[in-house]
């Protein structure tokens, strides 16, 4: 078939996909950019298309919508809307992070579910694919709040989830401290002591290396795809967006793999240290950001740089970019930046960071570009393995782990490279991710009939 014909079916498909899912922008972002790799894939499995595994894989299997009432500190009640989006079981549990943002809604949530469907079959792990949260903000609020909100949310997530149906996991404003909280109160109200919730502190469950898994899993994915160009990460200038978890941990990385990162961000702005973010200054953000709970502007004051005020990093000169902060982070114009000064591989450690607009300047100038459902899936793959040492009621090491998390991202890399390589040598990672993905899911859909 021509490339004509191909986008007439895409184009078709994703009118039927906006007509039963209106005003969800972002879902339709993300349906489009996968169905844009495999209507030509489905074309040619027919079993695929005849089965209609693409629509049905675009309807979650569940929804779940809930009211969130709770009292605030000076006793006024409050009510934020709950969700949970269980999108697809056909490889193992439900498997995806709840979020806790005002911009939560319906359509954000879906999209990331989707997303998760595909990231979670790339890890190999036996993981379904779903997400959660509330517009609930935890920025701002005491301890006290957080906890009287968490125990109210999953007083009613509780009946939806379980070891063998569903485990959430943390996401944007969903730590350590939320995830105790929520873990407290599914334990209060079932009365067991199950691996329900992943990211749980190393006391009661947890898995070490569980905090810095997306950030390193990133680093990894970015590691295996400058290989194929025969480089690596010493001393390269890497600007990476975000101040949070993933960020923190995709910083600590580089660093320990040569590279320099000069930018950080957080919603506010972004500043700029050319002399580079050490281990010592990482040190002193970790706790700005985990213990103070403020600004990155303040890095300034501390430890010098500029600070750009209401900007993202992407003006920065750099060879390597790691958006680790939200969707849609890079635009056209960002992505044009970077390529023109000389950036030539984008890793995502964020949930689609880059508009579709971007990923066509960065495939056109044929960079090296990991999509996030690849580059940013080492967090649910060591949840995975956190499962996997909570079914067997064991630790593993800090090594062990690291080893399992760097296995997974090497054939994650792997499988992108088999289903993504063209006919001159370039391999386009968001086709291998999304055809990849998609083959272990369909057949397994297809093997257990009409679900």
């Amino acid at each position: 078939m021509s490339n004509n014909v191909y986008q007439q079916l895409v184009d078709d498909f994703m009118a039927r996909v906006k007509a039963k899912n209106p005003g969800e922008a972002e879902f339709h972002q993300a349906v489009q950019e996968v169905v844009e790799s495999l209507i030509p894939y489905v074309e040619e499995n027919p079993q695929y298309k005849h089965a209609k595994v693409l629509e049905r894989m675009t309807e979650p299997e569940r929804v779940i919508l809930f009211r969130v009432p709770w009292m605030d500190d000076k006793g006024e009640i409050q009510i934020n809307k709950g969700y949970r989006i269980e999108m697809s079981s056909a490889i193992g549990p439900y498997k995806g992070g709840l979020r806790f943002h005002p911009t939560v809604n319906l359509g954000i949530l879906k999209f990331l579910a989707y997303e998760q469907v595909l990231k979670n079959s790339l890890t190999t792990l036996p993981m379904g694919g779903g997400k959660g949260g509330s517009d609930f903000d935890p920025k701002g609020k005491s301890d006290n709040e957080v906890m009287r909100f968490c125990q109210s949310f999953m007083t009613e997530l509780q009946r939806h989830i379980g070891p063998n149906t569903d485990v959430p996991a943390g996401d944007i404003g969903v730590g350590g401290r939320e995830i105790g909280f929520m873990f407290g109160q599914y334990k209060r109200l079932r009365n067991e002591f199950t691996g329900v919730l992943t990211g749980k502190g190393l006391e009661w469950g947890g898995s070490l290396i569980r905090p810095e898994a997306t950030g390193y899993g990133n680093v990894y994915f970015a590691q295996e795809m400058l290989k194929t160009r025969g480089l690596d990460f010493a001393g390269k200038i890497v600007a990476i967006s975000g101040s949070g978890n993933v960020a923190q941990y995709a910083t600590e990385k580089v660093n320990m793999l040569g590279g320099k990162v000069v930018t950080l961000s957080d919603s506010n702005g972004t500043i700029y240290d050319p002399q580079g973010i050490d281990a010592e200054k990482l040190a002193w953000i970790l706790w700005l950001k985990n213990v103070k709970r403020g600004r990155i502007k303040e890095y300034v004051d501390k430890w010098g740089g500029e600070y750009f005020h209401d900007q993202r990093p992407w003006n920065v000169k750099c060879d390597v970019a790691l958006p680790c902060a939200t969707q849609n982070e890079i635009n056209k114009e960002d992505a044009i930046t970077l390529v023109k000064n000389g950036c030539y591989c984008v890793s995502e450690g964020a949930n689609m960071p880059s508009t579709p607009e971007a990923v066509e300047v960065f495939i056109e100038a044929k960079i090296l570009y990991g999509p996030g459902k690849a580059a940013n899936a080492g967090g649910v793959a060591t949840s995975g393995l956190e499962m996997s040492q909570n079914s067997m009621r064991l630790n593993w090491t800090r090594e062990r782990v690291d080893q399992e998390l760097h296995t997974i991202m090497v054939n994650i890399h792997n499988t992108c490279q088999k289903y993504g390589t063209e006919p001159d040598g370039f391999i386009n990672y968001v086709k291998g991710a999304n055809i990849g993905g998609f083959v272990k899911v369909a057949d397994s859909m297809l093997a257990q009939g009409l679900v």
